[in-house]
């Protein structure tokens, strides 16, 4: 179980000013339907993909929480006190207190080096499905945006033992750094200089059917579409967007 843990991309949480109208929102732009968590002391629903198989969770921003809302992601660990002092040791922190859902597992919210957030996640039971590839309404992306693109692939692939896969001249920028494990996963670059005043951090993007159609869903729904949709190196589409409580996710399909 350790092995295929470690580095695993097991949940991904929406944290949001308004849940129901979030939902009303992603439903029909990304295709997902929303199944409730029950036993939670707070409102928690699952976002769950065309397949019937859940794929994160949407929930209301705790109150004190001072941060605008956003998507994150839980990395698997088979251990989460030797992953908080590996973080630590590699020059990242913990920004929560151990969170631990009964039947589920136990988690804890970093900080990497540069100051992007992710959550480290010890489940009590191992995934059912195998890991393989990103299917219809799963992220089928992830990407940091960050001040050091080259020390958080350091980091990230020596914490989760992610494999650099490949990269890309982005001029100015730097190099667009890719990783994987036995497929790709995503990639991570400098911020542009329009992005100053942002703070690093990881963006996903949900994969479906089609770029264009569901651009025009979130346009349609109240979202905004902020770039795109554009092709990208090797012929998929993506679009970047912002749901109407104001998350940033994008969108993507293959070729």
């Amino acid at each position: 179980m350790a092995d295929s843990i470690l580095g695993r991309f097991l949940w991904h949480e929406l944290l949001t000013s308004d849940m129901k109208a979030a939902e009303q929102f992603y439903k029909p732009v990304v295709g997902w339907t929303t199944t409730p968590f029950e036993g939670n002391p707070e409102p928690y629903d699952m976002w769950t993909r065309p397949d019937g198989a859940p794929m994160g969770g949407v929930m209301t921003l705790p109150k004190g929480m001072n941060v605008p809302p956003h998507w994150g992601m839980y990395v698997g660990v088979p251990r989460l006190e030797e992953a908080v002092a590996a973080v630590e040791k590699l020059g990242g922190s913990w920004m929560s207190p151990v969170i631990d859902v009964p039947t589920v597992g136990r988690m804890r919210t970093m900080k990497d080096p540069q100051g992007a957030m992710f959550s480290i996640y010890e489940p009590l039971n191992p995934p059912q499905a195998p890991e393989g590839e990103p299917k219809l309404g799963d992220v089928s992306w992830h990407e940091l945006y960050t001040t050091d693109a080259e020390a958080a692939m350091n980091f990230y692939t020596t914490l989760f033992g992610w494999k650099p896969t490949d990269s890309m001249d982005m001029g100015e920028m730097g190099k667009y750094h890719m990783f994987g494990r036995s497929f790709p996963l995503g990639g991570m670059m400098n911020k542009p200089p329009q992005m100053a005043q942002v703070p690093p951090g990881w963006s996903m993007y949900f994969r479906v059917d089609d770029v264009h159609a569901a651009a025009d869903r979130v346009k349609a729904n109240g979202g905004q579409v902020t770039n795109g949709p554009m092709e990208v190196p090797g012929g998929d589409w993506i679009v970047n967007c912002m749901d109407p409580q104001g998350a940033a996710f994008s969108m993507h399909h293959r070729k």
